[in-house]
């Protein structure tokens, strides 16, 4: 059995009793970096023997993961923090198991990104994780470009020399909204800075960030379709004509008479 095992994300104390049975119980452990790792286990008395596994080496290391678990050793799998998979190690890994038919299973825990939603008081109830953005300029934008008119939470990664490079590129391409960048969670410096897009990132940036934007608001996403033009949009939806101008009144905040005119 693999395990993919959650690990603190600042706090060393946000750790499951599940977790540090099943770091006890493996035969051994693969680390994302192995030195990091080290700081965990000793905390919790912890002796295992260690395997690298890391983005650079994920198919090389996957398969000598792969030729371990068919030998009969159990395996957990960590990365520096946070849960594996997720903007981190693991996801080739798992793809492995599953053309191996080897079993394997999730020990939750901490994950960055939830953790900020939750401090951040953006809405909640509908939101879209979109990690790093790519380095490159051009291909940055034309990754934002097929996001910005989603209608819910928008959460990225983003390393703290990239932070002020990041915020100027989502305001290019997202336009003026309203923004929460948390940084540190769990640690002692925990932060949590409201913003809005065009006036860029406030603050010098220091340590691992979660930033969070406001969704495109149903004006923004039709801004270019006459009022007209947007009711038939939603006809041809598959709306009926009294539904479609009901949509568009609420969203454009003119009363229904007016727009009736336009239907006649």
């Amino acid at each position: 059995m693999l395990y993919l095992v959650a690990t603190p994300i600042g706090n060393l104390k946000d750790i499951s009793l599940r977790a540090l049975e099943v770091l006890k119980s493996v035969d051994e452990i693969a680390c994302e970096d192995t030195r990091h790792s080290l700081t965990l286990l000793k905390a919790y008395d912890i002796s295992k023997p260690l395997f690298s596994y890391h983005k650079f080496n994920e198919r090389e290391s996957g398969q000598k993961l792969i030729e371990k678990l068919k030998s009969g050793k159990n395996i957990a799998l960590i990365t520096d923090a946070g849960m594996p998979v997720v903007s981190d190690p693991g996801n080739i890994l798992v793809n492995m198991l599953i053309e191996n038919d080897l079993e394997y299973t999730v020990i939750p825990g901490a994950c960055a990104f939830v953790s900020a939603l939750a401090l951040s008081g953006m809405d909640a109830s509908k939101f879209c994780f979109l990690g790093f953005l790519p380095q490159k300029q051009g291909e940055r934008v034309e990754f934002l470009q097929k996001y910005k008119d989603l209608q819910a939470t928008l959460i990225f990664y983003s390393a703290p020399h990239d932070v002020v490079k990041d915020v100027q590129t989502l305001f290019s391409v997202l336009g003026e909204r309203q923004a929460v960048a948390v940084k540190e969670i769990t640690k002692l410096h925990e932060r949590v800075e409201r913003f809005n897009l065009k006036d860029g990132y406030p603050s010098e940036p220091k340590g691992e960030y979660v930033i969070l934007v406001e969704g495109a608001s149903p004006q923004e996403k039709n801004k270019d379709l006459t009022d007209y033009e947007l009711i038939q949009k939603y006809i041809n939806e598959g709306l009926d004509k009294k539904s479609a101008l009901k949509k568009v009144a609420k969203e454009r905040d003119i009363p229904k008479s007016e727009l009736y005119k336009l239907t006649i």
